[in-house]
């Protein structure tokens, strides 16, 4: 079959558009910007590229199936050439994964307002580690597994990242539906994008249709300490497994410890013999993570005895880029890239950091650029999230026109407010005067100092300039 896909560049897209390649379809797509290292890699498998959307070069190359991605929208010329004509049959990504890919396979969904990138890239880890071939999507760039995507052994689990946000311009139906789940993880749940969700209730209930579709022999794996998953109800279609630090889960994370050396927790299945994790990854956040991602390989494993599953490896996972990536590591100054877009993902962050750099000043650098975080409503929440740093640099709002003064993320007055608990805090104009500050600021400190960029962009750039300007 011909696919075409319609946005082709992003990390999504491209990842599917390689899995679609590997099961031997032609695939070619277009994007407005044609740049590494996406399009590198699609390149190199084989994939035909074209920079741009031209509505007569589409229906010259006449594909099969035309796959829209979800960035795409009305007003993009190919869009309302596929909508005019109706010449062409398309879907969104998630049902192409649907029909192409998850189809007929044991299939570990991935949800939660935080960590799905990582808890995915663990799911997959786990269970090759443990000598299993899964297929896998992962929403990123993961250092382990070493790639992000594989169609893996059609007897094994396919392993995907399970994301609430809508599936096309089309299609407003969380991508999580379409995902078929054998296995539900739900991680967490917060209110997050507000620009499709109205409330904490309607994110709550995405999440329950995708629990009413796991099948009665299935599984949800359920963060058992996260009041607003409890509050879905009993599942009593399917079987559930609770996972947390309270004493009612049945899997139990204890012992939990983070210092410079590390970080060490302990795993209890259902009374049995604790497994003891040590690893460098930080937080209880990511403990949480490897447990949820333990228990779902173990129940996809080895349902009838999930205490098999040697969690050893864990020491040797080196997480996801842009994931508490640490850029650089010199004892006067520490550069961390955190892909932190919601106040709980900061606060959890900033407290980690702490734990494992005692002494340290430390900076936290946030732009505003979600379609959520770019707004006020979740303004008093990062407001506190940012106060556990004791520096505060903050970013121009990205796409600010977009946005009316009432609704737009307020940036003046967080500055003020941090600086009322004491907590030094600064903004500029513009990135690049940002920049200049952080810059300055930086050079003349007298005590070690760790720098942490919050975004879930490019923050136009600022990062990489910081770092090659700290090392010189």
């Amino acid at each position: 079959m011909k696919l075409y896909f319609l946005g082709i560049c992003g990390t999504a897209m491209g990842n599917a558009a390689l899995l679609a390649r590997a099961a031997g379809h032609e695939v070619l797509g277009a994007d407005a910007g044609v740049y590494p290292p996406m399009s590198t890699v699609l390149a190199a498998a084989g994939i035909e590229l074209h920079e741009g959307y031209d509505p007569a070069r589409l229906a010259k190359l006449g594909p099969d199936l035309v796959v829209i991605g979800n960035a795409l929208s009305r007003g993009n010329p190919e869009v309302e050439w596929l909508l005019d004509t109706r010449a062409l049959a398309f879907t969104s990504l998630p049902a192409l994964l649907a029909d192409f890919v998850l189809k007929g396979r044991k299939n570990i969904v991935i949800a939660g307002t935080h960590g799905k990138t990582t808890t995915t890239a663990l799911t997959a880890f786990l269970l090759r580690e443990n000598g299993r071939d899964p297929g896998f999507l992962i929403g990123g760039v993961p250092q382990d597994p070493p790639v992000g995507n594989h169609l893996g052994t059609a007897a094994d689990p396919f392993v995907i990242e399970g994301d609430e946000y809508d599936s096309a311009f089309f299609d407003k139906r969380s991508k999580f539906i379409h995902y078929a789940p054998h296995i539900a993880v739900m991680n967490n749940l917060e209110f997050d994008h507000a620009d499709i969700f109205r409330d904490l209730a309607d994110v709550q209930r995405t999440f329950l249709h995708l629990a009413r579709i796991v099948p009665r022999n299935g599984w949800i794996v359920l963060n058992g300490d996260d009041d607003n998953l409890r509050a879905l109800g009993p599942f009593p279609w399917t079987r559930v497994i609770k996972v947390g630090t309270g004493e009612g889960n049945d899997v139990r994370i204890t012992d939990f410890t983070e210092s410079p050396e590390g970080v060490g927790f302990t795993l209890t299945w259902c009374g049995e013999e604790p497994q003891t994790v040590r690893w460098n990854q930080p937080g209880l956040f990511n403990a949480r993570n490897a447990a949820m991602a333990a228990v779902a390989s173990s129940l996809a494993l080895c349902p009838d005895d999930p205490t098999q599953l040697k969690l050893n490896s864990l020491a040797r996972f080196r997480g996801v880029k842009r994931r508490q990536e640490l850029l650089v590591d010199t004892p006067r100054l520490k550069v961390i890239e955190d892909f932190g877009h919601h106040p709980t993902a900061l606060a959890e962050t900033l407290h980690s950091l702490r734990a494992r750099h005692p002494g340290m000043i430390i900076s936290a650098v946030f732009e505003p650029r979600s379609n959520t975080a770019r707004t006020k409503v979740l303004q008093a929440g990062f407001t506190r999230a940012l106060g556990l740093a004791d520096e505060v640099y903050i970013g121009a709002v990205n796409r600010a026109d977009k946005l009316k003064d009432g609704e737009r993320f307020d940036v003046e007055a967080v500055v003020q407010h941090l600086e009322l608990q004491g907590v030094h805090a600064c903004t500029a104009e513009t990135n690049a005067a940002l920049l200049e500050k952080l810059v300055a600021n930086t050079r003349a400190a007298q005590k070690p100092q760790l720098v942490v960029f919050f975004t879930n962009g490019s923050f136009d750039g600022i990062i990489g300039k910081f770092t090659e300007a700290a090392q010189t």
